[in-house]
Parts: C-alpha cells; structure tokens; sequence
C-alpha cells in the first residue's frame, strides 16, 4: 500500500480541475465573471450615450470650425466664434433672454412657495384637488399653450384686455409692443412652470420634520422666524435644483416666443434658441448655428456652477 504524500488528498479535492476531469488551459478566460458582469450591464447604456449623445455632441463642434450652406462646408478654424462676438444681434437675442430670465424665475419661484405653503397647510379643504389643479398646466404642451394665450393677449379680442376694460383700463397691446410682448412671455411661463415647481416644494415642506416647528413654536418662535430658520434651510437643497433647472430652461427658451411673437416685435422677444434656429434651418448655415449652441451650453455652464457655489450646502 502506498501513501500520498502529506497534503496532497486535500490539494485534489479543492482543485476544480481534478473535479471536472479537465485540465485549466492556459490563456482563456470565462467572459462571465464576478468583475465583468457589473460592466457587461452598463454596456448597453454606455454605447446608447456614445451613440445619441457624445457623437452628435462632437460632430456639432467640429461643424462649428467650419462655414457654408448645405452641403459646401469647409473648416474656418475659430471664424464662426468670432462672428458670433461682433454680431449685434446675438447680443440682442442674449439680452432679452436675460431680461426675460432675471424677471420670470424669481416671480415664478416665488409663487410656487407660496402656493407650496398654502397647499401644505391643514386649514386649505380639498387638498388634492387644489394639487391638481396647480398642476395641471404644467401638463398643457408647449405650443397648445402659446396658441391658447395668443387668443387670450390678443389685442382686439382677448380675454384678458376685456377683463381690463372692465375696470376701465385701455386695451393693452400685450404682442404688438415691445415691452408688452416680454410681459406677455412671463406670464405665460410663469402661468405654465409655477404648479410644476409648487409640487416640488410641496414634497420638501412634508419632508421637514414637524419636532423642528414645535420645538421652535416652544421656544417662542413666529411663523415668520420658523420660515426663516426652519423652512427655507430645509428647503435649499430643492430650491437650488429649482433655479438652476429654471434657469436653464429660460435660457433654452423657444416654444413660447416663437408660438406667440416669432421674436418680434423689431427682435423684442428673439431669443438665443430662435436666433440658432433661424440660423441652422432657415439660412442653413450650419456652422454658425453650432457656434450659437456653444455659447449657449458655455454660459448655461457657468451660471450653474455660479448657483451651484452660491446656494450649496456649506461644510
């Protein structure tokens, strides 16, 4: 009778290789293994976003670098960019963005808290259904709700300048005149966007803790000074996604301008998206439309970032 030597009964029993009656072969690997299946996952996702997202995203920046119609581009290097900073009416196009922008977002923010307090008070009777109801504009499309304010602001036979003669106030020119047509566009965002941001608010006002306001209503605190110590710091955290998603879709402003004015009257209301669409799909110039984008995406980048820096969380 022969022995083994020591060691070696255990050493075939956990060998797999012994087990299956097969030798490993050197050099090939399982696809399927405890660190390959995490990325075999997000494969689909990854080719997705190369595919419909990173290719277009750099083919769109090399056609900035280049100039012509259709077909007949050729590479201009930086020119499209330089255009772009003597061009007046870029500049026309960003400032009444920008004048739309600083005057809606506040006063549509600010409504929606206000209408976020008053849903979420006990004392409001039929809670759900004045939910609803604020929310329910957020759901109209875009263009349906430029048409249906087109009628409502128009000059002759809207419904608004009858409500205002009522009162005994002459009809006012709300897409005719310059500074109306403007006005006309922030109450139609404002009238659409305040619901959408109420209900988000709403969710972060019954996240708060109800311990905090007794124990501040204990210590002799107002409604005014819980608000201020209570809420709104619980609350940065949504009101930082609100103005930056706010923002960002104020400066991407198209539907509603191009719907009720078509940038006018005289580029009043043109917008920087109206200004790039002229641009890529009436003129066809391409290369300069891209340049456009460019600079939207820049400055939608640094005013993020700006209001990220000002209302995060400070550690």
């Amino acid at each position: 009778m022969t022995l083994a030597p020591p060691g070696t009964a255990g050493a075939r029993l956990r060998d797999p290789a012994r087990r299956t009656g097969s030798a490993a072969r050197p050099g090939r690997r399982r696809l399927l293994t405890r660190g390959s299946v995490p990325y075999l996952l997000i494969l689909p996702a990854v080719l997705g976003f190369a595919v419909f997202k990173a290719y277009p995203i750099a083919a769109s920046f090399w056609i900035s670098l280049t100039t012509g119609n259709g077909d007949s581009q050729r590479y201009a290097g930086l020119a499209n960019y330089r255009r772009l900073l003597a061009d007046p009416l870029f500049w026309t196009a960003l400032k009444n963005t920008a004048q739309i922008l600083v005057v809606q977002v506040p006063l549509m923010l600010g409504l929606a808290l206000l209408v976020a307090l008053g849903l979420d008070s006990s004392k409001v009777w039929l809670r759900p259904l004045w939910r609803l109801g604020v929310f329910v504009p957020s759901l109209t499309g875009l263009v349906a709700a430029g048409v249906m304010f087109s009628v409502i602001l128009n000059r002759d036979a809207g419904l608004l300048n009858w409500f205002l003669s009522l009162v005994g106030i002459d009809p006012v020119d709300w897409l005719g005149s310059p500074f109306w047509a403007r006005v006309g566009i922030v109450l139609v965002l404002t009238w659409h966007y305040t619901g959408y941001n109420a209900v988000m608010y709403l969710a972060g006002l019954q996240g708060i803790p109800k311990e905090l306001h007794e124990a501040a209503m204990v210590d002799g605190a107002g409604p005014v000074r819980r608000f201020l110590s209570i809420t709104l710091p619980q609350l940065r955290p949504i009101l930082l996604l609100t103005v930056v998603l706010s923002t960002i879709g104020t400066l991407q402003l198209f539907d509603e301008p191009y719907v009720l004015t078509g940038g006018g009257p005289d580029n009043a209301t043109l917008t920087v998206t109206m200004y790039l669409y002229e641009n890529g799909f009436t003129y066809f110039d391409f290369g300069y439309a891209s340049a456009l984008a460019y600079a939207l995406a820049l400055i939608v980048s640094v005013l993020g970032i700006v209001q990220v820096r000002l209302m995060g969380e400070r550690r």
